[in-house]
């Protein structure tokens, strides 16, 4: 959970900061990855949300990121960072049999004791970072499976 910021102002001079690094031509793919969920946990926390967990692991897979909504919505967030479509958007590469994984990971995650938190619901969301000319364009699709 290092480089984690909760504050709004925080995480809009994380987002530029992030941002600009986007630009390396360099980058390998799990470096792009990883580049691109520290983007989408600071885009978040700049629009209010609250981070609860970044990566965690259970026997079913990874959830990238835990993390309520202002209006108190648990979500577990997906990212998918592209560089290009030549392999179709990045939502698409959320299968069907990844979606199962994600919720019973999910489940994994709700169960723990160390997770109790005051929520009004649980959904699952993708957050796609679309690398265009060395510039990240995040969007966040709510309840997307």
């Amino acid at each position: 959970m290092s480089g984690m910021c909760n504050d709004a102002s925080d995480a809009v001079d994380e987002l530029a900061a992030i941002g600009s690094l986007f630009d390396d031509p360099m980058l390998s793919s799990r470096e792009l990855g990883e580049l691109g969920e520290r983007y989408a946990a600071a885009w978040l926390v700049s629009r209010g949300w609250r981070v609860l967990d970044r990566n965690w692991r259970s026997r079913y897979g990874e959830i990238d990121i835990v993390a309520v909504c202002p209006e108190r919505r648990l979500a577990f967030i997906e990212v998918k960072t592209r560089r290009t479509m030549r392999h179709g958007l990045p939502q698409e590469a959320v299968t069907a049999a990844k979606q199962a994984n994600l919720r019973r990971a999910g489940v994994q995650w709700l169960v723990d004791p160390a997770h109790r938190i005051a929520h009004t619901g649980v959904r699952f969301d993708v957050f796609t970072v679309m690398v265009r000319d060395g510039r990240p364009d995040g969007h966040l699709i709510k309840g997307a499976f």
